[in-house]
């Protein structure tokens, strides 16, 4: 019995099928009517994992809002976990960090393992995802995807949406901004699988619905997708862009098959 076997089993099949859509709130998001918006969106459209910040009121409102869909918490403070999951989080994450790098906050890898370490000792059998900072070199980046797994990581995720400098308009730019998280994917993912590791790969940062066929294709098991959907104001706008999401993923696992 694995930890990720306690996740709930739709989410389990959803990675088991490569197939799952994470939504993200946001790691700094502590807007409650914005968590909420959220939340609804991603219950209505059929996403397989609600992403919020480590607040245990911010668990209960996803939850509650969604009707049900399973929460990740996500922190770079492991402390901060404990309460969240007592509240009803499914699992804990150790990023993305992408919101810090504005602030000239840089997470190196000695760092991730260690907060990945504290993690795991204050909560021996939570499924934890941890992200590889795309900050480091590829091959640095592959080793810690490993390191992490062996320190007991459940599930790595990758990051780069904000490195990307998209030149392009249309479908070209969406491509040429998910470009730096499709080559972490398949880096990682190679790495793993060649290291004998057993761990779901989610790529995340800078997808849509153009690319999330492709984050599959490079070998994730599902994607993360936030500022596409929580950016909007409009919650009929956001469940449209969920849905469009998961009809992608539909789309790729059909093509796929």
């Amino acid at each position: 019995m694995t930890r990720l076997s306690s996740l709930p089993a739709a989410l389990r099949a959803r990675l088991a099928q490569r197939s799952a859509l994470k939504v993200i709130a946001g790691l700094m998001n502590f807007d409650a009517d914005s968590v909420a918006r959220v939340a609804r969106a991603a219950g209505l459209a059929g996403a397989d994992l609600i992403d919020v910040a480590c607040d245990p009121e911010l668990v209960a409102l996803a939850i509650r809002e969604s009707g049900g869909v399973p929460v990740c918490v996500s922190s770079v403070e492991p402390e901060q976990f404990v309460a969240a999951v007592e509240a009803g989080a499914a699992m804990v994450e150790i990023g993305n960090f992408d919101a810090f790098y504005p602030q000239g906050r840089i997470f190196g890898a000695a760092e991730v393992l260690a907060l990945t370490r504290q993690t795991r000792a204050l909560l021996p059998e939570v499924v934890l995802s941890v992200t590889v900072p795309h900050v480091l070199p590829m091959d640095q980046q592959e080793q810690l995807a490993v390191d992490l797994v062996e320190a007991g990581a459940d599930l790595i995720q990758t990051e780069g949406g904000t490195s990307a400098k998209p030149f392009s308009a249309g479908s070209l730019g969406l491509i040429e901004k998910a470009a730096p998280t499709l080559a972490a994917a398949h880096s990682i993912s190679s790495a793993l699988q060649q290291a004998g590791l057993e761990a779901p790969v989610l790529c995340a940062s800078g997808l849509s619905a153009v690319t999330v066929p492709m984050a599959i294709a490079a070998g994730a098991a599902g994607v993360g997708v936030g500022s596409a959907v929580n950016r909007l104001n409009d919650e009929l706008a956001m469940v449209a862009v969920v849905r469009g999401l998961r009809e992608a993923l539909g789309s790729a696992i059909t093509i796929r098959v």
